[in-house]
């Protein structure tokens, strides 16, 4: 705990803002949420890089002006230098270059992209007990609390000891501007980290400092046999486009289009809870353009994988309300265990919609199991859980007769449909708060 404590005064200094008296405090959080699809942008893009790098070059020898950046390729080998070639994990957007770096170029049986960040933890130990080196695991550091468990009964010096280096998106980094779900975890991180006695600190941002410190985190898990954890800021990795995997053609419809011909057949009782990630926001953007209100929405800006539960909740106290959950393959696949209680909650007016493009487009478009379409099929699941139908759909013809099907029928539903990857690059964010969104929402059940 100690090297720990060490970490986070180092990382913080003296700040009184977040540090006081050894205790991580509260700050106040802006609600502000903005449309400019710029003012969060978590990766690099490769104009801004080339606007950088001649920005670097204009500051001649005034050296601390130059902004670096670490090239993906370069820490992948930096991390096979020191032993580290086993990576798996959940992409992060903060991470976006290099996961897709490791997607494109990691041999097959040395790269996983797991349902959640628990069960990337319990992968990387099984792949230390097998081989006795160091794996990395990386996530977005929304992903904690799905590795608190392992990381305190499996990994922790106390029990099993498995070292693993933790590379960590550092979404709301304090001083940086962010969601209202990510600001709020950005500022819990140092402090998470430092009461599960993992020493961490940012990884920098250039090669040598890089390098330097994947020395000290090999040294530490050889001689304490546990984890340590890398705080990656935003815009830290140079651009790396990951190739675009071919789509069939039969899936002629994006993830929005798609949004749209189910709202479009919902009735104005119906309600919704939508997934977190890009689906929200174009939920929301469809409400704006359709002049329609928010009051129906529960957007799940949050707790990816969790929105069937919420939805369920809702269902259940609500049974005369048609309650649809509109979902994504990454989000449905990170809790697929809550499909076995819905399925058994027998809840005739729950209505599951996943939206299958095959990967998590919202950080990167790295690709889910889910996107095999041969042999990974959601009904097949849904139906060994127990809900009372499935359906599959492709085609706006073929959702608006589903959509319109399944109001009919006995729940739990379920409807996949699959649809080429991508969203429009001027997507923007709600404008309402959520705590607004939850408020409205609330109103709408109550009334109605």
């Amino acid at each position: 705990m100690a090297r720990a404590g060490l970490a986070l005064t180092r990382l913080l200094g003296n700040s009184s803002t977040f540090l006081s008296c050894g205790r991580l405090t509260s700050v106040r959080l802006s609600q502000d949420i903005h449309t400019d699809p710029t003012l969060y942008k978590s990766h690099i893009s490769e104009k801004q890089y080339e606007e950088q790098q001649k920005r670097n070059e204009d500051a001649g020898e005034l050296t601390e002006l130059v902004r670096d950046f670490l090239q993906p390729n370069e820490f992948y080998n930096s991390c096979l230098n020191i032993g580290v070639d086993f990576f798996c994990g959940v992409p992060d957007s903060l991470l976006k270059d290099f996961c897709a770096y490791v997607t494109q170029n990691a041999p097959k049986e040395k790269h996983v992209i797991a349902a959640n960040e628990g069960n990337a933890v319990a992968i990387a130990t099984g792949y230390h007990l097998a081989t006795g080196k160091h794996p990395m695991v990386y996530l977005q550091n929304s992903g904690l609390g799905n590795i608190i468990n392992p990381l305190m009964s499996l990994t922790s010096p106390s029990v099993y000891s498995v070292p693993m280096i933790l590379l960590i998106g550092w979404r709301g980094e304090p001083g940086k501007r962010d969601e209202p779900q990510h600001l709020v975890q950005g500022q819990a991180t140092p402090g998470l980290l430092a009461a599960l006695g993992i020493p961490f600190q940012p990884l920098p941002d250039y090669e040598e400092g890089a390098d330097q410190a994947l020395l000290t985190a090999k040294h530490y898990m050889e001689k304490s046999s546990a984890p340590y954890a890398f705080l990656v800021k935003r815009q830290t990795f140079a651009p790396y486009k990951l190739k675009k995997r071919p789509t069939p053609e039969e899936f002629v419809l994006s993830r929005e289009d798609a949004m749209k011909v189910v709202i479009d057949n919902l009735s104005q009782k119906d309600v919704v809870i939508s997934a977190t990630g890009m689906l929200s926001r174009e939920l929301f953007e469809y409400r704006v353009t359709k002049e329609m209100g928010h009051e129906k929405d529960f957007l799940s800006v949050g707790s990816m994988g969790h929105t069937s539960s919420i939805a369920l909740g809702v269902a259940m106290q609500k049974p005369r309300r048609q309650v649809f959950c509109l979902d994504g393959d990454g989000s449905v696949i990170m809790h697929m265990g809550a499909m076995a209680t819905v399925g058994q909650s027998a809840m005739s007016n729950f209505k599951h919609i996943v939206i299958n493009n095959g990967s998590h487009d919202s950080v990167g478009g790295q690709p889910t199991d889910a996107g095999n379409h041969d042999q990974f099929s959601f009904s097949t699941i849904a139906e060994g859980c127990g809900y009372k139908s499935t359906m599959v759909a492709m085609t706006e013809e073929e959702i608006a007769q589903c959509v319109m099907d399944m109001r009919g029928m006995e729940g739990p539903v379920l409807l996949e449909i699959k649809t080429r990857m991508g969203s429009r690059k001027n997507l923007g964010r709600p404008t309402r708060t959520p705590i607004e969104n939850k408020e409205d929402f609330m109103h709408f059940l109550a009334i109605n």
